[in-house]
C-alpha cells in the first residue's frame, strides 16, 4: 500500500485521536495540537496579508501623485532644455505608456492672515500629466485642476493637498501668497535679496491619502510653474508612466540606453527604496516569528502522538497480532498527523481569511499617517502566500509524526499485549 493509509488505518487513527476510556488526556492534547496549528496559520495569513497590504497600498498612494519614473538631467541648474526631443524618443521605448513634462521646486506659502507654511511646488502638464501619468485629477475632493491665465490680480491657479489647505484654512476661490525662489533679485542699493511674491488662487483641493503629498504639495499647470521657477522654456524632468509599475526599473534601463548622457532615470522604487526594503525585511522577520509558533505546535503533535502510543500500547499489540504490519502502524500515526494538520490548517485558513476581510473592508485598525503615510491598516491576501502556508502547515504536522510512528512500529506484539 506504500505510505498512504488504508481505510482501516484511517478509521483507527480517528478513533485514537478522539480518545477512549481512560485516555481523555490524549483527546485534550489533540485539541491543543489542532489549536496550535490553527493559531499559527491564522497569524501567518494575517501578518503576510498585512505586509502585502502595506506594500500595495503605499504603492498605489505614491503613484497617485507621482509618476512611475522620472527622467532627469545632470548639471548645476538641473534644467532640461531639450525635453521635447527627449519626450519623443522616450515614447518609442517599449513599455512606455505616456510622457509629460514636470517642474518641481520649493516655496513658502502664506495665507491672507499671514500664516506661513513651507511647501513643494509641482508643475504638471494639464490633461496628460494629471490624468494619465499621474492620477491627481481623479483624487480632487473640491474644485478641479484648471489652469488659470494670469491677470493684473492673480498670477496663477493652484490646487493643494487637504492637510495643507486645512493648515492654511483655505478652499476653492481663496487666495494665497507664494514666494518665487528663482525670481528673487539682488537689490543694487542694499545688496540684499528681495523675494518676489506671487498671488495665486486656489482652484481645487486633492486628497491622495498619502500624508506627505496631502500635507506638503502645491500643484499648478506646467507653464505657470516654469515662470514661477524661472526656468523659461525648460523643465525639471520628464514624468513617465509605464504599463507595469513593477517593471519600471527595466523600462528605466531601456530609456537610459537610448537617451544616454546627460540623462538618467529614477524609478518610484528608487525614490522609496528604504521604505519598501524595510517592509520586505519586516515581512520576512514576522513570517519567521509566526513560523516558529507553528513549529511549537508541531512539537505538541509529537507529544500528543507519543502519549497515544503510551496509552494504546496494548491495542497496537493486538493489531500487530491480527496481522497489521509495522508499516501499517506507522501509517496510522501518519494519518493522525495529517488529520490534525488538515483540521488545524482548515480552521486557521477560515479564521485568517475572515479576519483579514473584516479588518481590510471595515478599516477597523487606524494608524498614524505621519509615521506610516496611510491612515488605516490594509490587508491584501495573496494566493501564493496562502498555498505556501497551507503546504508548510500540513507538512509540519506530518513530519511531527515520524518519531511517534517509528516508536509504535517498533513495538513487539507479545510485549505490547502484556504491557497492560
Amino acid at each position: 500500500m506504500g505510505w498512504w493509509p488504508t481505510p482501516l488505518e484511517r478509521r483507527v487513527a480517528l478513533r485514537y485521536l478522539r480518545g477512549q476510556r481512560g485516555t481523555r488526556r490524549a483527546a485534550l492534547q489533540t485539541v491543543v495540537a489542532i489549536g496550535g496549528i490553527a493559531v499559527g496559520v491564522t497569524a501567518l495569513i494575517l501578518v503576510l496579508g498585512l505586509m502585502n497590504g502595506l506594500r500595495d497600498d503605499l504603492r498605489d498612494r505614491i503613484l497617485t501623485a507621482s509618476p512611475h519614473l522620472r527622467v532627469l538631467t545632470f548639471g548645476e541648474g538641473l534644467r532640461m532644455e531639450g525635453w521635447r526631443e527627449a519626450s519623443e524618443i522616450i515614447r518609442g521605448v517599449e513599455g512606455v505608456v505616456a510622457v509629460a513634462p514636470e517642474v518641481v521646486t520649493g516655496t513658502m506659502v502664506q495665507n491672507m492672515a499671514r500664516h506661513v507654511e513651507l511647501a513643494k511646488v509641482a508643475g504638471l502638464e494639464p490633461g496628460e500629466g494629471t490624468e494619465v501619468v499621474t492620477g491627481v485629477a481623479q483624487v480632487m475632493v473640491q474644485g478641479d485642476f484648471t489652469p488659470r491665465p494670469p491677470d493684473d490680480e492673480i498670477d496663477a491657479g493652484v490646487v493643494l493637498g487637504t492637510r495643507l489647505a486645512l493648515r492654511l484654512n483655505v478652499g476653492p476661490g481663496d487666495r494665497l501668497r507664494m514666494v518665487s525662489p528663482a525670481s528673487a533679485q539682488v537689490s543694487r542699493v542694499t545688496g540684499t535679496v528681495t523675494p518676489v511674491w506671487w498671488i495665486v488662487e486656489v482652484t481645487g483641493i486633492f486628497e491622495t491619502g498619502m500624508y506627505i503629498y496631502d500635507a506638503e504639495f502645491v500643484m499648478m499647470d506646467r507653464a505657470s510653474a516654469q515662470r514661477f521657477a524661472g526656468l523659461d522654456s525648460a523643465v525639471s524632468d520628464l514624468a513617465v508612466r509605464v504599463a507595469d509599475p513593477w517593471a519600471a526599473p527595466l523600462v528605466a534601463e531601456r530609456i537610459d540606453s537610448v537617451l544616454g548622457y546627460p540623462y538618467y532615470s529614477e524609478t518610484w522604487q528608487d525614490q522609496n527604496a528604504s521604505l519598501f526594503a524595510a517592509l520586505k525585511l519586516e515581512k520576512l522577520a514576522m513570517g519567521l516569528v509566526i513560523f516558529f509558533i507553528m513549529v511549537v505546535a508541531a512539537f505538541n503533535i509529537v507529544g500528543t502522538l507519543t502519549m497515544v502510543v503510551a496509552f494504546k500500547t496494548r491495542e497496537i499489540g493486538i493489531l500487530r497480532a491480527m496481522g497489521l504490519p509495522a508499516q501499517g502502524i506507522g501509517r496510522i500515526f501518519l494519518a493522525q498527523g495529517a488529520i490534525i494538520g488538515a483540521i488545524g490548517t482548515g480552521i486557521g485558513l477560515v479564521l485568517g481569511l475572515a479576519i483579514s476581510l473584516l479588518v481590510d473592508r471595515g478599516g477597523l485598525i487606524k494608524i498614524d499617517p505621519q509615521v506610516y503615510f496611510i491612515e488605516k491598516l490594509p490587508i491584501r491576501t495573496e494566493m501564493v502566500d496562502v498555498v505556501v502556508i497551507v503546504v508548510v502547515a500540513i507538512a509540519l504536522a506530518i513530519v511531527a509524526t515520524i518519531h511517534p510512528a517509528r516508536q509504535a512500529a517498533r513495538l513487539e506484539p507479545v510485549e505490547a499485549i502484556r504491557a497492560e
